[in-house]
C-alpha cells in the first residue's frame, strides 16, 4: 500500500515503534492488531509492513533495544569499590527504570509472546545485563563487605525488586525519585548483609 501522503520514512518508522510499545504495554501484546498500530500512527494497515516484517519482529525490535540501550547506558559502571558500585547500579537501575517504564513493563511481561529464537537473543541481552550486577555481589562477598550466600539469585532478586518501583511509582506522589532511590538503596544494603 502507499504510504499517507506527506509521511516519510525516517519519520514514520520510529513513529511505528513508539505507538507499538504504547499500545502493548497498555493493552498486551496479544491484544493489539497491526491495524491498532497502523491507526495510532495515522497509517493504513498494510503501510507498517514497510517498516516491520511483522507484529513479532516489531515486538523483537523493541525488546532488544530496550536491552542494547539499558546496556550502553549502564557501560562497565564506576571503577570503585564493591558497596560504591553496588550503589550506583541501584540507583541507576531505578532511575533507568522510572525513565523508560514502557520498555521495562514489555520487557518483563512479553517475553512469554517471543518466539524461541527472539526469546533466546533478549535472555542473552538480559544475561550480561545481570552478570554485571552479580559481578558487583561476588566482589562485595570476596571483599568482606557483602554477605551473599548466591549471587546469581540474589541477582534476580534484586532486579525484581529495583524494576517492581514502575509498578506504583507516580511522579508527584509522597516519594520523590530520591527519596525512593535512598529507600531502596537501604534495602539493598540490608539485603546483601552491608547493613
Amino acid at each position: 500500500m502507499a504510504r499517507t501522503t506527506g509521511s516519510h520514512a525516517a519519520i514514520t518508522g520510529p513513529l511505528v515503534r513508539q505507538a507499538a510499545l504504547r499500545l502493548f504495554a497498555r493493552h498486551g501484546y496479544a491484544a493489539v492488531s497491526m491495524r491498532q498500530i497502523a491507526a495510532a500512527v495515522g497509517v493504513q494497515a498494510g503501510a507498517l509492513y514497510a517498516y516491520t516484517p511483522d507484529k513479532q519482529a516489531l515486538l523483537a525490535g523493541l525488546l532488544v533495544e530496550h536491552m542494547e540501550d539499558l546496556l550502553s547506558a549502564w557501560g562497565e559502571g564506576p571503577d570503585a569499590p564493591p558497596l560504591d558500585r553496588l550503589e550506583a547500579f541501584v540507583r541507576f537501575h531505578i532511575a533507568y527504570s522510572l525513565d523508560h517504564a514502557d520498555s521495562v513493563f514489555l520487557s518483563y511481561m512479553e517475553l512469554r509472546n517471543l518466539s524461541p529464537d527472539n526469546h533466546a537473543a533478549i535472555a542473552a541481552l538480559r544475561g550480561r545485563y545481570e552478570d554485571a550486577l552479580t559481578a558487583i555481589l561476588r566482589d562485595g562477598a570476596a571483599a568482606g563487605v557483602m554477605r551473599v550466600a548466591d549471587a546469581r539469585l540474589t541477582t534476580m532478586a534484586l532486579i525484581a525488586m529495583l524494576t517492581g518501583v514502575t509498578n506504583w511509582f507516580r511522579e508527584g506522589g509522597r516519594l520523590d525519585r530520591q527519596a525512593v532511590a535512598d529507600h531502596y538503596w537501604g534495602l539493598v544494603r540490608g539485603a546483601v548483609g552491608a547493613g
